[in-house]
């Protein structure tokens, strides 16, 4: 049996999903976090030395990191299924995908968690400074570099339906993380129709579904 170490509000998300859409059979162990910090909890350091989710628990082997994660249980346990034929366009893009999202998609978005959380906790009286250098990085760096990875996926998905073509792939699963975040605090607007297209897609897989009643709440949906 596969066990889920599974933070709430975190990529863990992705990996009841793709074990629902794998159709495998899986328990969930849940963390829930900080209500202030909104770090995860000390008692994921005894599943693993980052104290991080996801992780999972395979036949007594701990597997971490999402991406990790996704290849062994698509490839391994899921027999191939989620995964293009190797040596096709398909899987070269799968690939690109599967990586991307935490490669390049993840860390702008997260300095643009950390300086809006600059702007607005700084102690008062080193606010205005605080929220002026904050400013200045989202202005020429930040924002901008946002908006190109928008433009990009935007453009892919104008062409094709799924991020690694026609089908549906484990990088759709993987990149759902990064594009959800990016819905709900960094700009993904209307301005991107069909992205915004393809996050409904995803929503209404009822395996996605099913992951939602099975994991808790999740406030990026």
């Amino acid at each position: 049996m596969i066990t889920v170490h599974h933070l709430n509000d975190s990529r863990s998300q992705r990996v009841l999903w793709l074990l629902e859409e794998l159709g495998l059979p899986y328990e969930i162990q849940h963390y829930l976090r900080d209500p202030v910090s909104m770090l995860a909890p000390a008692s994921l350091l005894q599943v693993h030395p980052l104290g991080k989710s996801p992780v999972i628990v395979d036949d007594g082997v701990a597997v971490a990191e999402s991406g990790a994660i996704i290849e062994y249980l698509a490839e391994g346990p899921g027999q191939g299924r989620l995964v293009p034929a190797t040596a096709t366009s398909a899987h070269r893009q799968y690939r690109y995908w599967l990586h991307f999202a935490e490669g390049s998609a993840m860390p702008p978005l997260l300095l643009s968690l950390i300086f809006d959380r600059i702007s607005s906790t700084a102690p008062f009286f080193v606010r205005p400074v605080a929220k002026g250098i904050a400013d200045k990085v989202m202005g020429l760096l930040v924002r901008p570099n946002l908006k190109r990875q928008f433009d990009f996926i935007e453009s892919t998905l104008t062409t094709q339906a799924w991020l690694a073509g026609d089908t549906f792939s484990a990088a759709d699963i993987q990149m759902s993380f990064p594009l959800e975040a990016a819905a709900s605090r960094a700009g993904l607007d209307a301005r991107w129709p069909h992205t915004l297209a393809y996050l409904q897609r995803l929503h209404v897989r009822p395996a996605y579904q099913r992951a939602l009643q099975r994991g808790g709440p999740y406030r990026y949906i």
